[in-house]
């Protein structure tokens, strides 16, 4: 997208974040959400599947063989289970919130990226998993199962994730970059003016918070995604100053791989997928993992406070993190699984679980994924910025 559009959308969210998420119906349940008697409780065991399940989804997650007849993990988990699967795609996270939120829809999952996956947990949108019920649960990258946690209860289930790196061109960037200063120190990012990428989400904040980490240390951050308002601010102005910089921000991947496949990039934020996919095109390209470390984000399973078909959705969680099917996964849609076992027995090729980082500890160690910004701080304190904040600091950051 180009950066006239970026500021349209984010401006319209926001007026829509603002509000307070819908709630359900008046009552409670042992799922801790405001559905009275409409309200999942937590499962204690796999009953008979309804015979149907609905989810909310990115495009490429639940794939039927309709894209590519190749590429279908649907259709035999219908034929196993004879659940039949209903997908609703959503295109932004404010509509995957606003689908899940809804009281009149009675939605059974939804793969929730971090600033989704935070407010529906606080709305009581959804309920809480039992890790018991699912096979491969314990095989889930330990790192990744403790994300999605509130008071001791699993919220999510994960399921592919990936981080926020630099990629550059070294025919034209000289010398390599080893921070994030190439992108966020407007001395070093206006050497290449109008050749910048970056991501186009309020989540890129968290990026210029976490160069602002050990850049101006007088800031105490301590995680990107827990700002006050004068470390929002800070995070805010440059990315205000890196503004002029910018070529694109980018939506879907895609965009990102043409603008350097066309030589109009030569330096941004990106994905393992962008290096991987046009290192193997043959396009001059490195990918860097700054010194600062980066940013990552976790895409989780989760179960709609409203859910009709609990048990299909449990034999749908059993099934999306199975070794074969996150293999599936990993190579149609270019991210990392959440299980490892992906990569064990040639089911995926070496080189793939090498370029996306599939179970190295050590490159994990230097990754804070993503959470949705809250007011109450890590620290005990209310005095951080939500999400909300953070789509008018983005929207101000681009205008």
């Amino acid at each position: 997208m180009r950066k006239s559009r970026t500021t349209a959308r984010v401006a319209a969210a926001i007026a829509i974040a603002a509000l307070p998420v819908l709630a359900g119906c008046s009552g409670g349940g042992d799922g801790g959400g405001r559905g009275g008697k409409n309200t999942v409780r937590v499962a204690q065991t796999i009953g008979q599947g309804e015979g149907a399940l609905t989810l909310v989804t990115w495009p490429g997650y639940a794939e039927n063989g309709s894209s590519d007849p190749r590429v279908d993990w649907v259709t035999p988990f219908e034929e196993r289970t004879k659940c039949r699967v209903s997908v609703k795609y959503a295109a932004t996270a404010q509509e995957m919130t606003e689908l899940l939120s809804n009281p009149g829809r009675r939605y059974d999952g939804v793969s929730a990226p971090p600033e989704v996956a935070g407010r529906l947990i606080a709305a009581r949108q959804v309920t809480p998993v039992n890790p018991d019920l699912i096979d491969g649960h314990k095989d889930l990258e330990p790192r990744l199962r403790g994300l999605l946690k509130t008071d001791g209860k699993v919220m999510g289930v994960p399921f592919v994730w990936g981080a926020n790196q630099l990629m550059y061109d070294p025919k034209v960037v000289r010398p390599a970059p080893a921070s994030w200063a190439a992108l966020f120190d407007s001395a070093e990012s206006r050497k290449y003016r109008g050749r910048l990428v970056m991501r186009d989400t309020p989540m890129t904040i968290g990026d210029a918070a976490l160069y602002l980490k050990t850049a101006q240390r007088s800031l105490k951050i301590k995680n990107p995604f827990e700002l006050t308002r004068k470390q929002l601010d800070a995070a805010t102005a440059l990315l205000t100053r890196q503004h002029a910089d910018v070529q694109m921000y980018w939506r879907h991947p895609s965009d990102a791989v043409d603008a350097f496949a066309t030589g109009d990039a030569v330096l941004g934020e990106v994905w393992p997928y962008h290096v991987d996919v046009l290192t193997r095109g043959g396009r001059s390209v490195a990918g860097v993992t700054p010194k600062e470390g980066v940013t990552g984000w976790v895409d989780s399973w989760m179960i709609g406070v409203r859910a009709q078909h609990p048990n299909c959705m449990y034999q749908w969680l059993n099934w999306i993190t199975s070794p074969d099917i996150q293999q599936q996964v990993a190579e149609w849609d270019g991210v990392a699984p959440a299980n490892p076992q992906a990569c064990s027995r040639d089911r995926l090729k070496v080189g793939f679980c090498t370029a996306y980082h599939v179970g190295d500890r050590s490159y994990l160690d230097r990754v804070t994924f993503a959470r949705t910004p809250m007011r109450a701080c890590g620290d005990g304190h209310d005095n951080c910025t939500d999400y909300t904040d953070w789509m008018r600091a983005w929207t101000a950051a681009l205008r």
